[in-house]
């Protein structure tokens, strides 16, 4: 689900920062002699060139991020920083790369400084939140999202939801992870990890016509891995589908063989 998550994220950080290139003020003042002359215009383009250049080295982060290369999205990031050293964009990138990097007291450092500089943007407070559940704090993780979700021009609430979702279930609350999950359903129903989710949730409570509904989906707009394929076999079985039940069994010995999943099958072990 994390590499996923990353993904996803990455679309959420390319919003581009506002250049000041446009915003060079025309005003004017009067000298002794009564010419006109600008006020403040080369200090404004020193600005609007710090800007740019910041902007520029969070564009390299991104890439560099998306190609995993985490060592240099933090020197990118760190570069836009010293361009601009109140970039809340620079530090949600730099974020992002320490936690991948596993160095996390300094992301947790720069996701706060994030969040002071810009504590309305929902993407900061969904990133956030998904770094507090992967680092065994799922309860504070919780509000981050909901704020996420709060803010009416949040772009991508499906996926604060699912977080949430999944923080639930680390929390052992089935319950409260259904309703995240059925939420971001209705956002994007085609989401694999909404569907996964929903479909362990419903055969957990026996209820297979639904499991199914959703492991459908899943199927459909996705390559199912072999957990998966498991617990699609596992539903036909206990609706008494045989037909679907061999069709998909023929698949799980088809695409992973020497795996546990089908060695149980063999044994006729779906309870395990």
């Amino acid at each position: 689900m994390r590499k996923r998550w990353q993904n996803s994220v990455i679309a959420l950080l390319l919003a581009p920062a506002l250049l000041l290139t446009g915003c060079v003020s025309s005003k004017t003042d009067k000298t002794a002699a009564g010419d006109n002359v600008p006020v403040s215009s080369s200090r404004m383009n020193v600005q609007a060139d710090a800007q740019k250049r910041a902007d520029i080295r969070l564009q390299l982060a991104v890439g560099y991020f998306e190609q995993r290369q985490f060592a240099v999205t933090v020197e990118e990031a760190g570069l836009a920083l010293q361009a601009v050293p109140d970039f809340a964009e620079a530090y949600g990138m730099r974020a992002l790369a320490f936690m991948e990097m596993g160095r996390s007291r300094q992301a947790e450092a720069d996701f706060r400084q994030a969040l002071n500089l810009a504590p309305g943007n929902p993407d900061f407070a969904n990133n956030y939140g998904w770094f507090l559940c992967n680092d065994g704090r799922a309860a504070e993780a919780i509000p981050y999202f909901e704020a996420a979700i709060a803010q009416p021009t949040y772009r991508s609430p499906g996926k604060a939801l699912a977080n949430a979702g999944a923080c639930s279930l680390k929390l052992q609350n089935a319950a409260a992870a259904e309703r995240y999950f059925a939420r971001a359903f209705q956002y994007e129903p085609a989401s694999l990890t909404t569907n996964v989710n929903l479909t362990r949730i419903y055969f957990d409570r026996r209820e297979f016509e639904r499991a199914r509904f959703h492991i459908g989906l899943a199927a459909k707009n996705d390559v199912l891995n072999v957990d998966t394929l498991w617990l699609a076999i596992k539903i036909e079985r206990k609706l008494g589908n045989q037909s679907a039940e061999n069709e998909l069994a023929a698949q799980l010995r088809r695409r992973y063989p020497s795996s546990s999943e089908y060695a149980a099958y063999q044994r006729g072990a779906f309870d395990e």
